[in-house]
């Protein structure tokens, strides 16, 4: 019969009462032809090997232990003599006896996968979809994460967020972005693929909803497993082609400031007639503003949840212009959505961690924030320029608005786009296909190209990774090397 007692607190009655023991993790088998102090001395040793028991432990007493173990006090001062002799415990006068050192443990078995090679570089990274912490001020981080402590632990949860959260983002959306709305107007997320998500979960089942392709397959993922039927709707250089939307679709999700991957904005014609289809047939606009913040040339067009706020629910997050580490976002949706949101995040407990709120608040409410942004805005502003310089290097030209902080390069085909990641990546710098943001659909695969980020890389490893990039974008033949002419401003050149 095994008698097992895993590491945790037993309660010992002797002559002077009753003790309190910790009892370390041993299996003793009286049926075994194993006598029991070897057993007790084995399985100790094995449990220091574990890492259950550490060097400079205290164990039990030969008599705590036996009376816990249920064994004679000859069984434990035997199995302790064991130890002690071999180096592993040691005993203190007046103290009792420690563990001194652990047993080598057991070799692993061997596994057949091929360990990493740690030697190798990590590869600079020109993907899109990383902010740009280099220009993050850590003095005001930290203050803000002090600021976020300095308040008392939540007495019940909060439905719709922090109220100095909400806050915050009514102000920001008002000043950085020109959406007039009140702390009501606005819920709390866990940032954008959830809140589409958790908006989803709403309509019924099954519910068809359209996206843009390409577009963030993030998101599409996350509507398929909300148990959404995703349907692709292509994209032009004036954004979502709103006339390729079918009729039956429940919602629509897009990204009209600057459409994810390829960097363009919706017209001002496409977005009133989204959203009066909108209005006509019944649609939710999910109106994804990523990066919205990032212009660098003139004020933005109105935004969608501005020309519709009965129709758009329009979505933010702090990911792209601070960090993921906040793990916040935003939205703000007509009050039938926003009510069944929040009855159903009362009925099912969901709601948002409040700890990275109270940062993002803090942050705003110091002026953090907003100096912040400008100074992210100056120095993307400044990358994007070397960027469409080194492309312009190798005869291509970088397309997308003047905002954000990625730009796209069209190439030829996929075998081009294919062998332009893989050179780069051979050279230390890691880009994005276009072919990963493409789903099934109309114009799927129609058009290659690189998504070129450029937030992620401190400013000296973007100009090495940019020297790669012209080179690899330059050994491509030359008829491969035509591309679609700027709307934006005319070819690039040198800063």
């Amino acid at each position: 019969m095994a008698n097992r007692l895993p590491f945790q607190q037993a309660t010992v009655v002797g002559a002077g009462g009753c003790t309190v023991v910790d009892v370390p993790p041993v299996l003793l088998d009286r049926t075994s032809p194993t006598p029991l102090p070897v057993q007790l001395a084995d399985a100790l040793r094995a449990a220091t090997a574990e890492g259950a028991l550490r060097p400079g432990d205290r164990l039990p007493s030969t008599r705590e232990l036996a009376a816990a173990l249920r064994v004679s006090r000859t069984v434990t001062s035997a199995a302790y003599d064991q130890l002690l002799a071999e180096g592993w415990a040691g005993g203190r006068r007046g103290a009792g006896t420690f563990v001194l050192d652990a047993p080598p443990a057991a070799p692993a078995p061997p596994s057949r996968a091929v360990a990493p090679d740690s030697t190798a570089p990590e590869l600079i990274d020109l993907r899109a979809g990383s902010p740009c912490l280099e220009v993050l001020d850590r003095t005001a981080w930290r203050r803000a994460w002090r600021a976020a402590g300095d308040g008392p632990p939540d007495r019940r949860p909060e439905p719709a967020g922090e109220p100095a959260f909400r806050s915050a983002v009514a102000e920001h959306l008002l000043r950085h972005r020109g959406l007039a709305a009140v702390p009501a107007d606005v819920l709390a997320t866990t940032g954008t693929s959830a809140a589409v998500a958790e908006v989803v979960s709403i309509l019924p089942r099954g519910s068809r909803v359209a996206v843009e392709n390409p577009g963030y397959q993030r998101v599409v993922g996350a509507l398929r497993d909300a148990g959404a039927e995703v349907v692709p709707v292509p994209v032009d250089s004036d954004g979502l082609v709103v006339d390729a939307v079918p009729a039956d679709v429940a919602a629509v999700y897009c990204t009209p400031a600057h459409q994810y991957p390829l960097g363009r904005r919706m017209s001002a014609a496409r977005r009133l007639a989204l959203v009066a289809r909108a209005r006509a047939e019944g649609w939710w606009v999910l109106e994804d503003d990523y990066d919205g913040e990032l212009r660098y040339d003139v004020a933005p067009l109105p935004l969608l949840g501005a020309l519709g706020p009965d129709v758009v629910v329009h979505l933010g997050t702090a990911s792209k212009i601070v960090s993921p580490t906040l793990g916040v976002g935003w939205l703000v949706a007509p009050p039938p959505v926003r009510d069944r949101l929040l009855e159903r995040r009362t009925r099912t407990g969901m709601r948002p961690p409040r700890a990275g709120q109270r940062v993002l608040a803090a942050l705003a409410t110091s002026g953090d924030l907003a100096r912040h942004l400008r100074r992210l805005r100056r120095e993307l502003g400044t990358r994007r320029e070397l960027v469409r310089a080194a492309v312009a290097a190798a005869g291509l030209v970088a397309e997308g608005d003047a905002a954000g902080a990625h730009v796209f390069v069209p190439l030829a085909g996929p075998q081009e786009e294919t062998a332009v990641v893989e050179a780069a990546a051979a050279h230390g710098v890691a880009l994005d296909g276009l072919a990963r943001h493409l789903g099934a659909g109309p114009d799927a695969g129609v058009r290659s190209g690189v998504v070129l980020g450029f937030a992620a890389p401190p400013r000296t490893e973007l100009r090495e990774a940019l020297i790669v990039l012209t080179s690899v974008l330059g050994e491509q033949p030359a008829e491969t090397l035509r591309a679609r002419p700027p709307r934006e401003d005319g070819p690039a050149v040198p800063a």
